[in-house]
């Protein structure tokens, strides 16, 4: 069975809902791994899935799980389905792409922690956490159609009694 699933299996019940005890587990020690990957700078991972696991005292499935979390900020990853624990790995982490990832997972224990200072100035950080904030941020310039105006498909009706009837 791919390590990925062996994950499933463990972290989520039959309903598809969080087993607790698990992820309270695993997220202690995500934390102690992205204040390892802070603390030190390191950009860079690489080896086999057991290998990452033993050096950041993660199981198998969990280094999978971390994987799973953290595949959208980084290029080169395997297809997480597929891996086994000697599956060999490699990528680079991009740190600006990682921080804006946990803010747009709200991950506020992530994204706060003071070992980010040792990769960007607070204003650095600010600006990384308005920009994600940001990139959501949906402005309409077009003026809204009102419900007494003709309405646009050419009808002849109104708005409301056409297509902004519900």
């Amino acid at each position: 069975m791919a390590l990925l699933d062996a994950w499933k299996r463990v972290a989520f019940d039959r309903q598809n809902q969080p087993v607790k005890h698990v992820w309270d587990e695993y997220l202690a020690k995500e934390k102690s791994v992205y204040v390892n990957l802070l603390s030190n700078k390191t950009n860079r991972m690489d080896g086999t899935i057991a290998e990452l696991a033993e050096k950041y005292r993660l199981s198998t499935v969990q280094m999978c799980a971390f994987l799973d979390g953290i595949h959208e900020c980084v290029d080169g990853l395997p297809h997480l389905g597929e891996v086994e624990e000697d599956t060999a790995i490699a990528f680079d982490i991009e740190f600006d792409r990682l921080y804006k990832q946990m803010v747009e997972y709200k991950a506020d224990a992530l994204f706060s922690l003071s070992e980010w200072e040792n990769i960007f100035t607070a204003e650095e950080q600010k600006a990384l956490y308005t920009e994600q904030k940001r990139s959501h941020t949906v402005v309409r310039n077009e003026a809204k159609v009102g419900r007494n105006e003709p309405c646009s498909c050419g009808s002849g009706k109104k708005f409301k009694k056409c297509c902004g009837a519900a």
